[in-house]
């Protein structure tokens, strides 16, 4: 079913239409919640309530791009919880490192790579992360990128240029490059 109709239909209640959208959505909305987070658990708990919040304000969608309108509600989410958890700051035995088992080489630089560019994301301002977190990972277009931040193209490009060089300076300065 085509997405417009799927959104019309939830709007008007119907539970099944939304289900099929946070089907199609869910991957996504997860995938910048985690990026922005650096946390599974976390952007679990981010991404569930970002839909959450998508239900109940469906009957204020304007219309427009719908993924560009749920991806600004989970970056607001993770917004919150960065806010929230600042305030009350908690370490869980989840987040306790556990000895690997040794992996291969390039696995293990791999990963090295992926845990650096994750500390590097996690040291951008929050719109610089966004930013290179829609573009970079998502795919997003400028003009998506534009509604999900609530700004204006110029700005968007602007705080992608200027968090990848950022990340790009810290990386250097890591000796990862």
């Amino acid at each position: 079913m085509e997405e417009t109709k799927l959104v019309e239909l939830a709007r008007q209640g119907d539970e099944a239409s939304f289900n099929q959208l946070v089907e199609k959505y869910h991957r996504l909305a997860y995938n910048l919640a985690y990026r922005f987070l650096g946390q599974a658990a976390s952007a679990d708990d981010v991404t569930q309530e970002a839909f959450i919040s998508v239900w109940q304000g469906l009957k204020g969608f304007r219309g427009g791009n719908f993924k560009s309108w749920l991806l600004q509600i989970v970056a607001n989410a993770c917004r919150d919880y960065l806010r929230s958890h600042k305030r009350h700051p908690t370490v869980s035995y989840d987040a306790m490192p556990v000895p690997p088992d040794p992996p291969s080489a390039d696995l293990e630089s791999s990963v090295e790579l992926g845990e650096s560019i994750q500390k590097g994301l996690a040291r951008l301002p929050e719109e610089q992360r966004l930013a290179i977190i829609l573009s970079d990972v998502i795919g997003l277009s400028y003009e998506e990128m534009a509604e999900a931040m609530k700004c204006n193209i110029g700005t968007v490009r602007s705080r992608l240029s200027r968090g990848r060089a950022s990340l790009r300076d810290w990386l250097v300065s890591q000796a990862v490059f």
